[in-house]
């Protein structure tokens, strides 16, 4: 890597760092704030359903990995492993490389392990939103019913409805069953599984990024590093199928979901983040020169 875009790349993140910083804040608002609208005020579309449908006549079920377990691991592992990292790099950097490559937001200092710790995971929540939006304009846009739709809806007038017809499509109806609006909303929302998109998304990309920053030789590392990776993705697999057994989603929910996750990460790595491009990357220099 050429000195002179370490130094070129370095400055300019230092001497517009307040600019970047707002920049980027606004770019991840762009993308947060339909995430907002489509939460508080998105109307799904309404699909019907044929009276013998039955991938539609599983029971409702709770989830094993409830809303909040999945943005609380899939926001805090990647980002304790970010920590980690650029800690353990800032202390295996020589000191004079640490104080050289420091630049100042006024009269703060920033070490050059901040600059990358904020690339990265400035790159990673922007991402994560980029995939959430994906994940709900598929939702709103197909409306598909849920495994559990018959369960959760049961709809009014069943056998009258559909008299001896058992194949027909029936696309207005009534819920009997007293749930809440926000669950009878829930309902309509199969497609893509965002469990399955988020984990497959914060997963890989902590997967991706320890393939790039983890890179202390010795065997001891390439094993450790090898199983952490393993951990993150079983864990985002787990989680996936987990959608098809409590219910909440068709496979080809969810293999949407974790397809679509893995694409956004590939992309976000190799064409937004810094992790893989060394002429973007604030490097740490292992040795004085």
């Amino acid at each position: 890597m050429s000195d002179s875009h370490v130094r070129r790349n370095t400055m300019a993140f230092g001497n517009n760092l307040a600019f970047v910083v707002a920049f980027h804040a606004v770019c991840i608002c762009t993308v947060g704030i339909p995430i907002l609208i489509f939460f508080v005020a998105g109307k799904p579309f309404r699909r019907g359903f044929f009276c013998n449908d039955e991938s539609l006549m599983y029971p409702f079920r709770e989830s094993t990995i409830t809303s909040p377990m999945l943005y609380s691991y899939g926001i805090l592992i990647p980002t304790l492993i970010f920590f980690v990292v650029e800690f353990l790099r800032a202390r295996t950097s020589h000191p004079e490389t640490l104080r050289l490559s420091s630049r100042y937001m006024g009269r703060w200092s920033v070490p050059n392990s901040v600059q990358v710790l904020y690339q990265v995971l400035g790159s990673f929540l922007f991402g994560a939103c980029v995939s959430q939006l994906i994940t709900d304009i598929a939702k709103y846009s197909i409306g598909r019913l849920r495994p559990h739709f018959f369960d959760l809806c049961r709809p009014s007038n069943l056998d009258l409805i559909c008299g001896n017809n058992r194949h027909a499509y029936i696309e207005e109806f009534t819920c009997s069953s007293g749930a809440s609006d926000r669950l009878l909303k829930e309902v309509r929302l199969s497609f893509l599984s965002g469990h399955s998109s988020f984990s497959a998304y914060t997963m890989f990309f902590a997967v991706l990024y320890l393939q790039a920053r983890a890179t202390w030789r010795g065997g001891v590392v390439r094993i450790g590093r090898a199983v952490v990776q393993t951990a993150l993705v079983c864990l985002a697999w787990y989680t996936a199928l987990s959608r098809v057994s409590d219910y909440k989603h068709h496979w080809s929910d969810v293999l949407a979901g974790a397809l679509q996750g893995y694409v956004v990460a590939i992309l976000i790595v190799f064409g937004v983040s810094p992790l893989f491009n060394r002429q973007r990357v604030v490097k740490d220099v292992e040795s004085p020169e």
